[in-house]
């Protein structure tokens, strides 16, 4: 899948907010000024042809609708990131929330645990 603007991924998000929804639907979410009609059709057609988007025919009209899960876009762009910033090693992006504190070594302690009953588990 294609990556997505700012602007694309804000109304992504309106459809894992608000479930399908019409193009005048996603208009009214906005505050005034809102945007026109026609720029946001055309990013939800945009987010269609990127695959991240699908559609239902009502009469003459589209209910568009997320068909793609927010879990699994925050998977694959947590997957890019550690990818393009440190270079495939997670135990680089572990080592780095350890160093900023941003993971107190008890909460890493309890998530190996966690892991280690859930591997015994499976064997």
């Amino acid at each position: 899948m294609e990556k997505l603007t700012a602007k694309e991924e804000e109304v992504l998000g309106f459809f894992w907010k608000q479930g399908p929804m019409f193009v005048k639907d996603i208009v009214e979410m906005y505050d005034d000024p809102k945007p026109h009609f026609n720029t946001i059709s055309t990013i939800v057609r945009t987010l269609e042809e990127k695959g991240y988007v699908g559609h239902t025919q009502h009469g003459k009209s589209y209910q568009y609708h997320a068909v793609v899960a927010e879990q699994d876009m925050g998977k694959k762009s947590l997957s890019s990131v550690i990818g393009r910033y440190f270079k495939n090693s997670y135990i680089s992006v572990v080592s780095s929330f350890l160093e900023d504190g941003n993971i107190p070594v008890e909460d890493l302690r309890r998530l190996l645990d966690e892991v280690e009953k859930s591997h015994d588990g499976n064997k």
